[in-house]
């Protein structure tokens, strides 16, 4: 019998939990919890009743102040010790999670691996605010981006050109540099553009504060907001009664339903 990826067993799984709610991970995610020997998870990112999931013997190990190489080689150590490795990531691994350096070391290491996928603070986002992102005639691109900071930024994915689009776009670890990131998005997006802050979300304390570009940086500051800062800027948020998608429009035929039905 040929297992699916689903089925197939692998020493580490890297899991996203979602942006913190404990019942927003996946059931994949939640199941290998269930399964994992060893939890590897960053606490100041993922919160603990995520580990509500696991077994009472689990071994945890919270990275949130240790270097990846500290970390990795004790992931690497259990995982050849037979143990079943959970890294367990805040949102989903594939963005913004440091996963490249891991995944370059685990592959050196000749370890196989798998990703399960989580949501992410910009899904998370849209539902609190009841918001489709991608409104016919109105917007249908998302941008997923950052501001310059520790981390380089392409010079071609400059935030000034991005906006040039004025797309849906959000706007991720992004808060101590928000006056920056502010202007350079005004040089293309009407001063009036719905804005949405949104910090920590899924988690206890959560905030969402609804404005308008021109008051980002103004809301973050009142706010005393740092880090954990998602925002979201689109044209979307204020929304249109009169959109529609012509997919399910009565005079838009498809293979599953010709034009004899319409």
């Amino acid at each position: 019998m040929t297992l699916s990826q689903s089925d197939r067993p692998y020493p580490i799984s890297i899991v996203g939990a979602g942006p913190g709610a404990p019942d927003l991970i996946t059931v994949r995610g939640q199941r290998l919890l269930t399964q994992a020997d060893v939890v590897f998870y960053t606490g100041s990112l993922v919160p603990e009743q995520m580990l509500e999931h696991c077994r009472p013997d689990v071994e945890v190990i919270d990275t949130r102040s240790l270097v990846l190489e500290t970390w990795r080689s004790q992931l690497v150590e259990r995982a050849r010790a037979g143990k079943k490795v959970v890294r367990l990531q805040d949102g989903d691994p594939c963005l913004y999670g440091a996963l490249h350096e891991l995944m370059v070391y685990l592959l050196a290491e000749h370890l196989e691996f798998e990703i399960v996928p989580g949501v992410s603070a910009f899904q998370a986002a849209a539902a609190h605010l009841k918001t489709e992102l991608t409104v016919p005639n109105l917007v249908q691109t998302i941008i997923l981006t950052r501001t310059q900071g520790k981390t380089d930024v392409p010079s071609r994915e400059d935030l000034s050109q991005l906006a040039a689009h004025q797309a849906s776009l959000c706007l991720y670890l992004s808060a101590h540099h928000c006056a920056k990131a502010q202007a350079q998005l005004l040089d293309h997006y009407p001063a009036d553009t719905p804005m949405a802050l949104c910090y920590r979300l899924g988690w206890p304390d959560e905030q969402v504060i609804v404005g308008q570009l021109d008051q980002m940086t103004d809301l973050t500051r009142t706010a005393n907001l740092t880090r954990t800062v998602l925002y979201v800027i689109s044209p979307a948020l204020a929304g249109s009664a009169a959109a529609r998608s012509r997919l399910y429009s009565g005079d838009h035929a498809h293979i599953f339903r010709p034009k004899s039905q319409v």
